[in-house]
């Protein structure tokens, strides 16, 4: 899966089923009213975020990152879900812990599918 189109059709989808996952897990913190569409367009924005803005996150964070051993990570992850619940607006997430437990999610469903993918 070297294309680039494909990389982020996969971006999308685990971004998509990781706010679908982490709404099931966090109840009414995560609100999408219950309909696809808005897993499926959150998931698109959260990979175009993902894609564009967090890399230049990580590099201007990158002090915080290695004197926390990485775990300032979970604050660059909750910070893309608030930013993503800030540009599209039935996506509602009530708080920056349950943003950060999102993108915990969103980050081990992103590692589950790819470790699955790299093994075929």
């Amino acid at each position: 899966m070297k294309r680039p189109f494909s990389r982020f059709l996969v971006r999308w989808f685990v971004s998509g089923l990781g706010i679908w996952i982490a709404a099931g897990l966090l109840g009414d913190r995560i609100n999408y009213d219950r309909r696809l569409g808005v897993i499926v367009i959150a998931g698109l924005i959260l990979a175009l975020v993902n894609t564009i803005i967090k890399p230049i996150v990580i590099l201007l964070s990158l002090p915080a990152i290695l004197f926390s051993l990485g775990l300032f990570m979970i604050v660059i992850n909750g910070l893309m879900v608030m930013i993503v619940s800030k540009l599209y607006e039935p996506l509602h997430v009530t708080n920056f812990g349950a943003a950060m437990v999102a993108g915990m999610v969103i980050g081990l469903v992103n590692y589950l599918v790819t470790t699955i993918m790299e093994e075929r």
